[in-house]
């Protein structure tokens, strides 16, 4: 019988540029270029104040994880969630107005029919007999 090779961590990406993955360069890269760009054209307070929001989002790409998914694929589903048209498979209905009970009146009384000692008695015993028997 042939043996087959499995290959083994399909999802972990080859590492080319020393410790990063070419994603993880070319977010970087980008990060700096922007920010290399913004050092050339503005002064430097201003570069400093947006370099850091800059640099945060490209390290954030680069290398930030939630709940197991990179940082990419989140701000995709995110995007598709807001773009999307949404699908409602439930919608709350309005509670149902409960049935107004129709009262009795109190000058009547309720006929409610007497049951002697005997006769207690008597079904009593007739249940312990049918639950005996089964």
């Amino acid at each position: 019988m042939a043996q087959f090779h499995v290959p083994q961590f399909i999802e972990v990406e080859s590492k080319i540029f020393g410790p990063l993955t070419l994603k993880q360069f070319i977010y970087l890269a980008g990060g700096a270029a922007i920010i290399f760009l913004l050092h050339i054209s503005l002064p430097l307070f201003l570069t400093v104040i947006l370099a850091v929001p800059f640099g945060g989002f490209a390290v954030a790409l680069a290398f930030l994880k939630i709940n197991g998914r990179p940082f990419p694929k989140v701000l995709e589903s995110a995007f598709y969630y807001y773009v999307r048209t949404r699908i409602y498979l439930w919608k709350k209905q309005k509670p149902k107005v409960p049935l107004k009970k129709e009262e009795t009146p109190k000058g009547e009384p309720v006929y409610m029919p007497k049951l002697t000692e005997s006769k207690l008695k008597d079904l009593a015993w007739s249940l312990d007999v049918k639950e005996k028997i089964k």
